[in-house]
C-alpha cells in the first residue's frame, strides 16, 4: 500500500471524492430508516417521499462512481455490496412493511403477503443472473417500492391488490424481462422521457396526499404499462 505521506493533494482529493460517493450511496439507508419511521406513524406520503429520494440516489450514484473510478481508487470498499444492502431496504423491506400495515390488503393476507415480498425480494437480490448482458432485468426486479406506491395511489379493492402482489412475487422467478429505463440502449430516449414524466406525476400524487386526480392516476398507470410492454418485447435468451 502506498504510504499516506506520498499522496499528492490532487490524489487525496480524488480519494475523498470517491469515498463521498460511498457515503452518498449509504444515505439511501438513512432514507430507508426515515421512510420506515414515517410508515410506522401512518404518514404514507412522507414514506414514499423518502423512498423516492432513495430512488434518485440509486439512479445517480452509479454514474458518479464510474466517473470517479471509485472501485479502482477504493478497492477496500465494495460499491456493489453497499448498493445491494441499501437497495434491499428501500426496494423491498420498507415497501413490504408499508403493504403489510397500510390497510389496503385483506386483513388475513396482509402479513403473509408482506413476508412473501421480503423473502422473494431477498432471493432476487441474490440472483447472479438478475440482469441480461443488455441490461434488462430477468423476472420482476423487486421494484416493490413502485408496486407499493401504485397500491397506495390506485387503492384497488383489497382482493385485487392481493392478487397483484402475488402475481408480481411469482413473476420474480418467471422467464420474462423488465426494462431498465436508464441503462437499456433500446428506446432509451423514450424510456428516459417516460421516466421523467413519471417522476413529475409521482410528485403531483405526493402533493395530493396520494389521492391525485383521475388523470394523474391514469397517466401513471399508462407509463407502467408501457414499461412492462417494453420489457416483454425483448427477445427471450
Amino acid at each position: 500500500m502506498e504510504p499516506t505521506g506520498s499522496r499528492t493533494p490532487a490524489k487525496a482529493l480524488h480519494i475523498a471524492a470517491a469515498f463521498a460517493v460511498h457515503v452518498f450511496t449509504a444515505c439511501g439507508a438513512a432514507c430507508a430508516l426515515l421512510a420506515l419511521m414515517a410508515a410506522g406513524a401512518g404518514e404514507w406520503p412522507n414514506t414514499f417521499l423518502w423512498l423516492g429520494i432513495a430512488l434518485i440516489i440509486d439512479g445517480v450514484d452509479g454514474t458518479l462512481a464510474r466517473q470517479l473510478r471509485v472501485a479502482e481508487v477504493l478497492p477496500r470498499w465494495s460499491g456493489d455490496m453497499l448498493d445491494f444492502v441499501v437497495d434491499f431496504t428501500t426496494y423491498v423491506f420498507v415497501p413490504a412493511y408499508a403493504m403489510a400495515t397500510g390497510g389496503l390488503l385483506p386483513r388475513l393476507l396482509a402479513l403473509p403477503l408482506g413476508l412473501t415480498v421480503a423473502v422473494t425480494g431477498a432471493l432476487y437480490f441474490a440472483d447472479r443472473r438478475m440482469k441480461t448482458p443488455d441490461n434488462y432485468f430477468r423476472g420482476f426486479p423487486a421494484l416493490w417500492n413502485i408496486a407499493a406506491f401504485y397500491l397506495f395511489v390506485l387503492k384497488p379493492p383489497p382482493w385485487a391488490g392481493a392478487i397483484a402482489i402475488a402475481v408480481l412475487a411469482a413473476a420474480t422467478f418467471a422467464s420474462i424481462h423488465f426494462v431498465h429505463p436508464i441503462r437499456v440502449p433500446r428506446w432509451r430516449l423514450i424510456n428516459l422521457a417516460a421516466l421523467v414524466l413519471w417522476g413529475l406525476l409521482a410528485l403531483v400524487a405526493l402533493a395530493q396526499n396520494l389521492d391525485p386526480p383521475g388523470w394523474v392516476a391514469a397517466a401513471l398507470s399508462a407509463i407502467a404499462i408501457y414499461f412492462v410492454i417494453a420489457g416483454l418485447l425483448r427477445t427471450a435468451d
